[in-house]
């Protein structure tokens, strides 16, 4: 045999084995293992945060003061290709048309909107010339600045889609503009001039009339808020007469019912029975079920369309930033709304957002030690993490700032604790039964909802722009 033809294997051979190999090792070894884990855990601030009250009977009644603010809705319009048209109904938001239900007059006012398509930089509105007309902002943004007292221009607010301004010229022949409004983007809206609005005023009676309460009930006294005010008397010497008052209340005041989440977690007879070493495989797939249980919680109390934060703040209490990315001034205007702002809810993105408009003017946010967690805060109020809180395709999201608590008149969560078979206040687990195929199932529930108990508990920034701009 020569020395070509000698095998591989022994020309290379490994040195002998001389003890047992970690592979066959690990066959006797007890491996150490960690419960299971879950990326969509989030640390739910808002869950947190919120004070709970109960909500006995499933539903909590919202008692406010009777407010004579009318019309604060935003107008809704229907597009089809490029021509834009305002929902006749939608009307109904203005101050002037609030609850006027006559379609066809409706109907007959839309049809003599007229669309105008402007440019960014344009001028929509001079401060101090004649206004003869409404104009509805359909898409776009605009910015609405005046004379300052010291002199020089101050920045008055920001108009974005479904916002108007110029009603008062629809009735007031001697009307001015008291803003000069500038287009921020390019857009449409939709005017309706005084003459048409007199054409078709004269020619419906139940619009006169309609008309005629508006004016003789926007008359009544008001506080700053809007409610009824009540009549005092102060600094009066000697037997002054005092004035007689009540305080009146809204006659249908809103109630938010208990919403709920559910899930049916099965589990086999073999698995629940054989395999619960070292850990119990029941409990970890119940624990995993309620954390995916709360996360949709927390997501329906940002978003639900009936409770959720976003669309319950009032239109009087959504702003927008000047400029798009947020900076110091526009997180002082939101929060100079309320009194008392318990938190700032943002995106994570949003926040690092916040965090480079700061930076840009020089300051860096302060820190607050919040359950032995140091946080983010502006003014001493904490700037929250809530990736619940949506952002759009064209990178923007929402800010969102609230007071808290049933006695600070802010906001508060429902729900409703003793609940038969409760496994956590609120959340309950019950056992539905074993089926033929040897699976135990069990009913997973929790009972949740939000109000906000005055508008201005709650108040939200819209179209905050996070993206980062090119450098």
């Amino acid at each position: 045999m020569t020395v070509d033809s000698i095998p591989e294997a022994r020309t290379h051979s490994d040195p002998p084995q001389q003890s047992l190999s970690t592979t066959a090792a690990r066959n006797l070894a007890t491996t150490t293992k960690s419960a299971p884990q879950m990326q969509e855990i989030t640390s739910r601030w808002l869950l947190r945060m919120l004070p709970w009250v109960e909500a006995d009977g499933g539903a909590y009644r919202v008692n406010r003061r009777l407010r004579h603010t009318l019309g604060d809705g935003h107008i809704e319009f229907v597009q089809e290709g490029a021509t834009v048209r305002v929902i006749p109904r939608e009307l109904g938001e203005l101050a002037l048309l609030r609850g006027f239900g006559d379609t066809d007059v409706l109907t007959a006012l839309a049809d003599r909107c007229t669309q105008r398509d402007f440019a960014a930089g344009e001028v929509l509105a001079e401060r101090g010339s004649p206004a003869d007309r409404l104009h509805l902002i359909a898409h776009g943004r605009v910015s609405r600045t005046s004379e300052g007292k010291y002199g020089g221009e101050i920045a008055v607010g920001v108009l974005a889609d479904g916002d108007h301004f110029g009603e008062g010229a629809l009735l007031d022949s001697d009307a001015r503009h008291d803003c000069t409004t500038t287009a921020e983007t390019s857009g449409t809206l939709l005017t309706l001039t005084r003459a048409d609005f007199s054409a078709v005023l004269a020619s419906a009676p139940s619009l006169q009339a309609h008309v005629d309460r508006f004016s003789s009930r926007s008359r009544l006294r008001q506080n700053k808020h809007g409610e009824a005010e009540i009549a005092l008397s102060a600094g009066h010497v000697g037997e002054a007469e005092l004035p007689g008052t009540f305080v009146d209340y809204e006659l249908q005041p809103r109630e938010y019912e208990l919403s709920l989440a559910q899930t049916v977690l099965r589990i086999h007879t073999r698995v629940a029975d054989l395999y619960n070493g070292p850990m119990n495989q029941s409990e970890e797939q119940l624990r995993l079920t309620v954390e995916a249980l709360r996360e949709r919680q927390e997501h329906e109390l940002i978003n639900n369309r009936d409770f959720g934060l976003l669309h319950n703040a009032d239109f009087k209490q959504r702003i927008q930033p000047r400029s798009g990315p947020p900076t110091p001034d526009d997180m002082d205007d939101l929060l100079c709304r309320r009194r008392g702002t318990k938190m700032f809810l943002a995106h994570p993105r949003t926040i690092a957002a916040i965090g480079r408009g700061f930076n840009a003017c020089g300051l860096y946010p302060d820190h607050v030690d919040l359950g032995g967690q140091s946080v983010p805060a502006w003014r001493g109020v904490p700037i929250l993490p809530c990736n619940k809180i949506p952002i759009s395709k064209e990178q923007t999201s929402s800010i969102i700032a609230m007071r808290t608590g049933e006695k600070n008149q802010g906001v508060i969560g429902l729900w409703q604790t003793g609940l038969p078979d409760e496994y956590e206040p609120g959340l309950s687990v019950r056992f539905m039964g074993i089926n033929e195929q040897a699976i135990i199932s069990y009913l997973v529930s929790t009972y949740y909802s939000a109000a906000v108990l005055l508008p201005d508990a709650l108040g939200v920034m819209e179209n905050v722009q996070i993206a980062p701009r090119p450098r």
